[in-house]
């Protein structure tokens, strides 16, 4: 039986099915409307460095085929063969969207789903309707990405720019679009477009085996367990289409218009004629070899931009003004971005580095400092630290989350009371707090011990308590933290950037300085000077330090900070 699941929702593919090589279709209409049906294979940054991962009506497969476009069968509009175990080491998400071909909003679209289908039976199911939407033109559907192993998760998440916004949020860009040219002919007749596997693969996959006998003769069964639904006809092979006109991968472009006090370059010669490249002007970087006759650009780290080397050195010299531009293009002043008009487009230019991070996951870091939660993704609230919210959109509630008289007590005796808001609806909420740096951590069923002053956010499925523990030599006989366990995230702030070290049994940390610690470890108050001494001089501030023990795969997190 298929498992269900509603936006926000996360599922391991192995909790799924044993099986790698995967269907995935997707069901999506409504009156009047085109749908193109895309998939976006993404780096750790999530961005679109190599644009041959962008999978579409126009590029039906990615270059070693794991992943492929098969076309409407089964009841789906769209559907893609995955085999999670042939996608290369640097694509680390797979971004499954649909975007309005023309006209109109995702509010008008019919119930659909996108399904996922193991060895001809269905395994998972996210099904969504208009009501999820507005304005948006574009939707991310679902995503496989890789966290210790493949996930998926169901996001539904929309842009109301349709494709073109859709793209720069994976960091690609919109050629302008030219005449179509007549579609070309396969150079090889016969030769197997699409889904077909190479020649000197094994016999082709069963696509199609129907569940039921029919009178054609049945075909091969596929290897590695693939198959689609039940009820599919293989589609007819497509005819080879033009080139994509989208790209994400910046095009170089050499420098046109030459620097002040050097010669301009001559003609382009032919290539039968080209003469020895000229020496490189005094302070330019050396040139790559040219293209086309045409002279080639200088390739610095950061393209474009004024680079200063790691340790304090020399700045390397800026770019000459003109740079990139096409002749005859008027040259802006320095300091003012290149290719853009003056005025509020340089302003845009100058806070671009700025812009809010794309989303598409409940919980986004926008930087070190600032994190952002979709209350819409998932539909449960968020419990913050009162007074953590610096900006939120949409229709968002805050209420005061109380702790109940013993809860007040408790942790007033303890010293873990958290002061919290309740926050609910469908909006962003951005959470930050005295410029701490903020640390979003995923647990799935785990514990994790975190004292309540390094708590900013957490999800409200969440369970949470004082832990006690145990030590000799101080007043009380014992320290206090919280232990945080269940499915959700955690939002842990420390001052400055922390260290991740491995339990051992002769692991210290100063109780002032240690921020969480895996629930698993065993703890112990380990006092190295008698507490009496410390009102001598000659005192190290050292006296109270936490021991950790626990088999391996447990941890502790250290910030540079005394409490």
């Amino acid at each position: 039986m298929a498992r269900e699941f509603q936006r926000g929702h996360k599922a391991r593919i192995s909790d799924l099915t044993a099986g790698t090589d995967l269907y995935v279709g997707v069901q999506i209409s409504a009156p009047g409307l085109t749908f193109d049906i895309s998939c976006f294979g993404l780096d750790a940054d999530e961005r679109l460095s190599d644009d041959r991962y962008f999978v579409f009506f126009n590029q039906p497969k990615s270059p070693e085929e794991s992943i492929q476009l098969l076309g409407a069968q089964a009841g789906d509009t769209e559907s893609f063969r995955v085999t999670l175990d042939r996608i290369p080491s640097h694509i680390r998400k797979l971004s499954f969207t649909a975007t309005i071909d023309g006209g109109g909003q995702m509010s008008q679209i019919a119930p659909g789903h996108l399904r996922i289908v193991a060895g001809g039976e269905e395994v998972a199911r996210y099904s969504f309707n208009g009501a999820e939407f507005s304005t948006e033109r574009a939707v991310m559907l679902g995503d496989f990405y890789f966290k210790d192993g493949w996930r998926f998760a169901a996001v539904g998440q929309g842009f109301d720019g349709g494709l073109e916004a859709l793209l720069k949020n994976f960091g690609g860009e919109v050629l302008e679009e030219e005449t179509p040219a007549a579609p070309q002919q396969p150079q090889q007749p016969g030769a197997a477009p699409g889904f077909a596997p190479p020649a000197q693969a094994a016999p082709p996959p069963a696509f199609g085996a129907p569940s039921a006998p029919q009178p054609a003769p049945a075909p091969q069964p596929a290897p590695q367990g693939f198959a689609p639904p039940p009820g599919h006809t293989p589609p007819a092979p497509p005819a080879p289409a033009p080139a994509p006109g989208v790209h994400g991968a910046p095009t170089v472009i050499a420098p046109m218009t030459p620097p002040t006090g050097t010669v301009p370059p001559p003609a382009a010669p032919t290539a039968s004629t080209a003469p020895a490249p000229a020496p490189t002007p005094y302070g330019q970087p050396p040139q790559q070899p040219s293209y086309g006759g045409r002279p080639g650009a200088p390739l610095p780290p950061g393209y474009g931009q004024q680079q200063t080397p790691y340790g304090g050195g020399q700045p390397a010299p800026p770019m000459p003004p003109g740079y990139g531009q096409a002749p005859g293009q008027q040259t802006a002043p320095y300091g003012v971005p290149q290719g853009a008009p003056q005025g509020g487009a340089g302003v845009t230019a100058a806070l671009q580095a700025f812009k809010e991070t794309p989303t598409g996951q409940r919980w986004t870091q926008q930087n070190k400092k600032l994190v952002r939660v979709d209350l819409g993704i998932g539909g449960q609230p968020v419990l913050a630290r009162q007074g953590s919210m610096v900006l939120y959109q949409g229709k968002v509630d805050f209420s005061y989350k109380g702790a109940g008289f013993m809860g007040r007590v408790v942790g007033n005796a303890t010293g873990q009371e958290m002061q919290l808001m309740r926050c609910t609806g469908q909006g962003q909420v951005f959470l930050a707090e005295n410029s701490t740096h903020l640390h979003p951590v995923e647990l799935q069923g785990d514990a994790i011990c975190v004292s309540a002053e390094n708590v900013l956010a957490f999800d409200e499925s969440l369970q949470y308590e004082v832990r006690r523990i145990e030590g000799h030599g101080i007043p009380g006989g014992a320290l206090f933290t919280m232990q945080f366990q269940g499915t959700g995230t955690i939002v842990v702030k420390t001052h400055g950037t922390p260290v991740v070290l491995p339990v051992t049994p002769t692991t210290f940390a100063d109780c002032n300085a240690v921020v969480a610690w895996s629930a698993a470890s065993q703890v112990i108050v380990s006092s190295q000077v008698r507490m009496r001494r410390n009102a001598y001089p000659g005192d190290t501030g050292e006296s109270v330090n936490l021991q950790f023990r626990g088999a391996p795969g447990n941890f502790i997190v250290v910030q540079p900070y005394e409490v």
